[in-house]
């Protein structure tokens, strides 16, 4: 078994209670023990609803004193859906946001059919990242145009940038088809966090209805059938787990309450793990950046 003083430094994905406002979020991190939080600041759509942080100069100043009064830390902004239109003046200022207010890694999704001018807007975003010492992580999304494990892969090796990464979440590796034996071989060094959940061993079929899964329907850690164990031992030892679980069951509970029960859940289930299985020790800001 999994000695609690070995569990894995837990982040509170902004996803699992996306209307909470980011103050009630960090609040929310701090009551259900977990060690950071992921704030989205960008609209993955023009058309999506977000609390402007970016430009809001008094906003951040409140995150950053939330931050300090609770303990919290950030881990990463999101979500840059890198598409035909992006504004990379827009993205500069969030990168900023980002750093200032300590985050060490932005998400990133390929969700432009152009592969050509994709793999440039990656590299772009790369390139502004390493102004602001951030890793910029590259997610597949099997209902994007970067859709699975190998094309990821493709994406960062081919922009040959230091500070690009890859984002796995669980979800989305198994529902790619992607298996645990492929992560082992994955470069350890591209890997600096990992976005845990659970669900159905079989997934929808329909994009629809894969987009609804991921979005609302996904499982709390240990309450599906993913095979969780190996994929966790296929990880490198001491990398945070970022826990991205929109549920429907939590829905209407106050934020700290579901905050609680996703931090308790998660951290009953890496318990109950073989050691082997959930190997990593707590990792140091220092370390992440």
């Amino acid at each position: 078994m999994t000695d609690a003083h070995s569990l894995p430094l837990l982040s509170l994905h902004h996803l699992t209670m996306l209307s909470a406002h980011p103050l009630e979020l960090i609040d929310a991190a701090a009551a259900g023990g977990f060690d950071y939080v992921g704030l989205r600041i960008v609209r993955p759509m023009k058309s999506d609803s977000l609390v402007d942080v970016v430009g809001n100069g008094a906003l951040i100043r409140d995150i950053q004193q939330r931050l300090s009064d609770t303990g919290v830390r950030l881990l990463d902004i999101e979500a840059i859906w890198l598409q035909e239109n992006s504004d990379f003046g827009e993205l500069e200022a969030a990168l900023a946001v980002a750093r200032e207010l300590g985050a060490s890694s932005v998400l990133s999704v390929g969700f432009d059919a152009n592969q050509a001018r994709l793999q440039e807007n990656f590299e772009r975003l790369c390139e502004l990242g390493t102004r602001y010492d951030l890793d910029i992580g590259l997610e597949f999304i099997t209902y994007c145009a970067v859709g699975t494990l190998r094309q990821a892969q493709a994406m960062v090796a081919e922009s040959a940038q230091p500070n690009a990464r890859l984002l796995i979440d669980a979800l989305q590796f198994f529902r790619s088809g992607a298996t645990n034996e492929q992560l082992v071989t994955v470069d350890r060094s591209l890997l600096r966090y990992a976005q845990l959940c659970d669900g159905p061993a079989i997934g929808p079929v329909s994009l629809d209805d894969r987009r609804r899964e991921a979005r609302v329907a996904r499982l709390l850690p240990g309450e599906g059938e993913l095979p969780l164990a190996g994929w966790l031992a296929a990880l490198p030892a001491g990398i945070p787990l970022s826990v991205e679980a929109p549920t429907l069951k939590l829905a209407g509970l106050p934020f700290d309450e579901q905050a609680r029960i996703v931090g308790q859940t998660t951290r009953t289930f890496l318990r109950s793990l073989p050691e082997i299985a959930c190997s990593s020790i707590h990792t140091t800001r220092k370390d992440l950046s």
